[in-house]
């Protein structure tokens, strides 16, 4: 029987709440509403529920903020990709899994889509000394079902799948931008349909049409 005050075995191995992650969150709240430049360390701080001193426990600076919010992104997005791609064999329908995951994940939070399409863009800085390597293994999987289609004939063969794999991701992100700072514009849902109709009707092989014979004439055929 415990007394009130005492420390249950439960409560002292109970993990503490997730900071990192409430600042996270709060940052990308605060980056969508004021914009990067413009949003300070305290308003993260505030909306987080933290003492601002507690942010440089976790983060150099805001810079630093902005960076770990593209990253872990990144590694969420990947993380679903792989996990709905991984039982999937036709390269077209790879395709239009991974458009479908992309635009689920922008549907998901516009303040995320805004962050990452817009603020990111904006910070020259952030874009010169950020590993991209998340961001590079993003197009290798776009790129490596591009290389499994045309291999298995499911689409036109002999092009470069890098252009095209950034081709793509350049088209579904300016959806995805294009939605979430209008707050008009094609739903996810519409956009998603409209991309992957467009990708598939360029990339699908389609059979080559013999060119026509000489007329024959029947036997018996009305001149």
């Amino acid at each position: 029987m415990h007394r009130r005050g005492d420390v249950t075995d439960d409560a002292m191995s109970a993990p503490p709440p997730d900071k990192r992650r409430r600042i996270i969150d709060a940052a990308v709240s605060v980056f969508a509403q004021h914009g990067f430049y413009t949003a300070k360390v305290s308003e993260i701080a505030r909306e987080a529920g933290v003492a601002d001193g507690t942010i440089y426990l976790y983060f150099k600076n805001k810079e630093d903020i902005l960076i770990q919010v593209f990253i872990d992104a990144m590694d969420e997005i990947l993380r679903r990709q792989e996990a709905a791609l991984a039982d999937i064999v036709d390269p077209a329908e790879r395709l239009r899994v991974f458009i479908r995951v992309h635009f689920d994940a922008v549907a998901e939070s516009r303040a995320m889509a805004e962050v990452i399409t817009v603020e990111l863009r904006q910070s020259s800085k952030f874009m010169r000394n950020t590993d991209m390597k998340q961001f590079g293994h993003y197009l290798a999987i776009i790129a490596r079902i591009l290389d499994d289609g045309m291999r298995e004939g499911v689409f036109t063969p002999g092009r470069d799948a890098r252009p095209i794999a950034r081709a793509i991701f350049g088209a579904i992100d300016e959806l995805a931008l294009e939605w979430a700072m209008r707050h008009r514009g094609m739903p996810p849902a519409e956009a998603c349909k409209a991309a992957t109709d467009l990708f598939l009707s360029g990339l699908l092989a389609r059979p080559s049409v013999a060119a026509p014979g000489p007329s024959i004439e029947l036997q018996g055929e009305p001149r």
